[in-house]
């Protein structure tokens, strides 16, 4: 029996090679792994800055620093999210609104959200924070229009889309007040680097993102964070900086971003061809543009017996997302029914999320296939 493990970076000898370089420059001849990385970044993306974090939480929450929210500020997000987005919210005592999903690609329903904004009579509705659901992103020319029309602030979380091209721009470069990204698409535990970044063309959120970053200090520090021995403090920051092993190490992952890409799709390719017709089995529909950072096929009864029975066989599995309001603390806290967002209540239902990740080898990805196929065939 194999054993695979549901993620596992690509690592070789450029990540060896970047982190060593940061090890033996004691003598400050390179310059800063953090400044080349967000560099290299800004470049990828086609933005005019990028500001990088110690992970895409504190991104964030650096973000929502960097628009001044509020006390009782509401924020748009779907309601199929990672946990992250509406924490970071409440850490500023502002409400986050779920809106329910789209059936087709599980990303939020445009529909639903531009009503949700038709219907508001809040001044206090400051924005939205969009999650590109596995690496895929919604109708973003609607997203921008809506957005634009009712004049809220636009942060797209594409920290599980770095790459993803929408009409054959790169998302980022777009129409979004910000965008955030992470080079390591896996919330496990055992990550060997967390990296957070903030993209964006508007020069005054980049300049107060980059002053709250790191305790907004307004002191002249070198390029590798050594601060004047005399400083002052403007406004009260966070310690987000990210580190130069972690920016050596993000900064080889970036440079392998199309070739996972590419690595990704070929996977997809597989799965879909071979799981396409399996009875119980459903695979969502993916646009072109689509990059895969996570593979999601739906179960059409007993769900979670299907993963303990993939489990039995060495395969692991995950969920994106448990639908934030079957979430104890958001229950309880705005009191929410539990077919308050029915789409996303059916799809949490069925959706299992296969492993999926450029380390992949064929056979793997043929013997998870094999396994799938044998236990859908006998599954009641």
């Amino acid at each position: 029996m194999k054993e695979i493990s549901f993620y596992s970076a690509s690592v070789n000898e450029e990540e060896l090679n970047q982190i060593k370089s940061v090890i033996e420059n004691n003598n400050r001849k390179e310059g800063s792994k953090v400044l080349e990385f967000e560099e290299n970044m800004a470049k990828f993306v086609g933005a005019k800055h990028a500001i990088a974090t110690c992970n895409s939480t504190s991104a964030i929450h650096l973000a929502l620093s960097s628009i001044k929210l509020k006390r009782g500020d509401k924020i748009l997000m779907s309601v199929n999210s990672f946990v992250n987005i509406p924490e970071v919210v409440r850490h500023f005592d502002a409400e986050p609104i779920f809106i329910d999903i789209n059936t087709e690609d599980m990303n939020i329903d445009l529909n639903k959200f531009e009503k949700a904004l038709e219907a508001n009579k809040s001044k206090k509705l400051r924005g939205a924070i969009i999650s590109f659901i596995a690496g895929q992103t919604p109708d973003l020319d609607r997203l921008y229009d809506i957005c634009e029309k009712y004049k809220i602030i636009l942060i797209e979380d594409a920290t599980a889309a770095l790459g993803v091209t929408y009409k054959d721009e790169t998302v980022g470069s777009l129409r979004a007040d910000m965008t955030i990204f992470s080079t390591n698409p896996s919330n496990g535990k055992h990550a060997l680097s967390r990296s957070g970044i903030i993209v964006t063309n508007d020069e005054e959120i980049a300049n107060r993102a980059r002053l709250l970053r790191t305790h907004a200090i307004t002191t002249t520090y070198d390029d590798y964070g050594n601060l004047d021995y005399i400083y002052d403090v403007v406004d009260i920051g966070h310690k987000y900086d990210m580190s130069e092993l972690d920016a050596a190490f993000s900064l080889a992952q970036l440079q392998k971003t199309n070739k996972f890409i590419k690595r990704r799709k070929e996977i997809a390719k597989i799965y879909t061809e071979r799981l396409s017709d399996v009875k119980h089995v459903a695979i969502p529909k993916a646009k072109e543009e689509h990059i895969f950072n996570h593979f999601i096929i739906k179960i059409s009864r007993n769900r979670d017996a299907f993963a303990r029975a993939l489990k039995e066989r060495g395969i692991s599995t995950g969920l994106h997302y448990i639908p934030l309001h079957l979430l104890s603390y958001y229950k309880s806290k705005y009191s929410i029914k539990i077919t308050e967002f029915p789409n996303a209540l059916t799809s949490y239902q069925q959706i299992l999320s296969i492993p999926m990740y450029p380390a992949l080898s064929d056979d793997e990805v043929h013997y998870i296939c094999d396994n799938i196929i044998e236990i859908a065939a006998e599954w009641i």
